[in-house]
């Protein structure tokens, strides 16, 4: 009884010297999840926003001048959205009957339309727009996460007041570090009648 005992007193501690060294395992792999080169910066949202417009403005101008504007708003999504990550939550701005978009094809059709899937898309990005000004009332980062809030301001190429509409976005990196958008939010804002 005594070395039955003994064994599983040995065993039960075995198992509890594992735990504990999984434990260390398992905090320096979180530590190492969270390095400074995983964490989002205010600075780096503020990039992205700016490479965002500046691709919406290039797809107008690619459709203006004929060129493959399908192929840069694919490009545009590639580079900047999240869906090599999963599902992305994306809401455009004029979209009532199918509203929120989860795959590539529906935001691909809200940018350049022409999709029978969506016909209520006319090609967001081919109206097309002389530039993208943004105006955040903030950014929240934790970790590698961050979400912005704010408006944008689209400028018509063809001149004429700039339109304003809402955002909410949210971003996180990749395992290669490159910033993702994963929620896309855009709203008209509010107009009372």
């Amino acid at each position: 009884m005594k070395q039955e005992f003994s064994l599983v007193t040995i065993v039960l501690a075995l198992l509890f010297f594992v735990s504990c060294n999984n434990n260390n395992v398992k905090q320096e792999t979180q530590n190492v999840e969270t390095t400074p080169t995983e964490t989002i910066s205010e600075q780096e949202v503020l990039e992205a926003q700016k490479i965002w417009g500046e691709g919406i403005v290039r797809i107008g101008k690619v459709y203006t001048e004929e060129g493959d504007y399908k192929t840069e708003a694919k490009n545009h999504i590639a580079d900047l959205y999240g869906y090599n990550l999963g599902p992305v939550l994306f809401k455009p701005t004029l979209a009532a009957d199918k509203q929120f978009r989860t795959t590539k094809e529906g935001a691909l059709s809200y940018f350049v339309g022409h999709d029978d899937n969506f016909p209520e898309d006319h090609g967001f990005a081919i109206k097309p727009w002389s530039a993208v000004r943004w105006e955040s009332i903030g950014i929240k980062t934790e970790g590698n996460m961050a979400i912005a809030m704010g408006n944008y301001f689209f400028t018509p190429a063809e001149g004429g007041e700039d339109v304003k509409v809402e955002y909410t976005f949210a971003y996180t990196k990749d395992d290669k570090g490159v910033l993702r958008i994963i929620m896309h939010g855009s709203h008209l804002p509010y107009s009372p009648k």
